[in-house]
């Protein structure tokens, strides 16, 4: 299994970086953004679910080959980590069950303000990157954490892609949520 671990980190960092590369485009050339996609087709579904899931399998993968290389105390891979997991999980699926898979691939539906979207007006992102940061802590592995340091990066990156595409789509409405929800996470005001 350890031969599994440089292709998984390989397969997963290059996904990263087209990850990273395709919002930072969007973050600099928003008249031409790939992320929120232009218009949902199969072409932009393959351009961000494939790449997302190889991040995510690959640190599955890397985790459980490397497991606790790192020498951690107990109390933290088991204490933080899967605490960090088991909640990402909690969130990421009724957020994105909430808004529609639609609305989670980029397509335009209803402005979601309420729900897990009421402390946060990205909980999927946040709960996607706590996922990572509790896989690579509970497994203590540095291929793992390597691998959630670039998946953080991009999901980090993310709500910058979406705001502008956001306050166009829904103007007054999305700007006086974000005036209230905090990007990634906090209380609302």
């Amino acid at each position: 299994m350890n031969d599994l671990v440089p292709f998984a980190l390989i397969v997963a960092l290059v996904c990263e970086a087209f990850l990273i590369a395709m919002l930072l485009w969007s973050i600099l050339v928003p008249a031409r953004r790939l992320w929120p996609p232009q218009r949902v087709s199969w072409l932009s579904q393959i351009m961000v679910w494939p790449p997302t899931l190889a991040v995510f399998g690959g640190a599955i993968l890397v985790a459980l080959a490397e497991w606790n290389m790192l020498h951690w105390p107990l109390w933290l891979c088991w204490g933080v980590g899967l605490p960090l997991i088991l909640a990402g999980n909690a969130v990421v699926w009724p957020a994105a069950l909430g808004i529609g898979l639609d609305a989670t691939s980029g397509a335009e539906a209803e402005l979601k303000t309420d729900g897990f979207y009421r402390w946060s007006r990205n909980p999927q992102y946040v709960a996607d990157m706590g996922i990572l940061i509790g896989w690579a802590i509970l497994s203590a592995s540095p291929a793992a954490l390597i691998i959630a340091t670039g998946g953080v990066v991009a999901f980090a990156l993310a709500p910058f892609a979406e705001e502008p595409w956001l306050e166009e789509v829904y103007g007054a409405g999305y700007r006086a949520y974000r005036r209230r929800t905090p990007r990634l996470l906090g209380f609302p005001r």
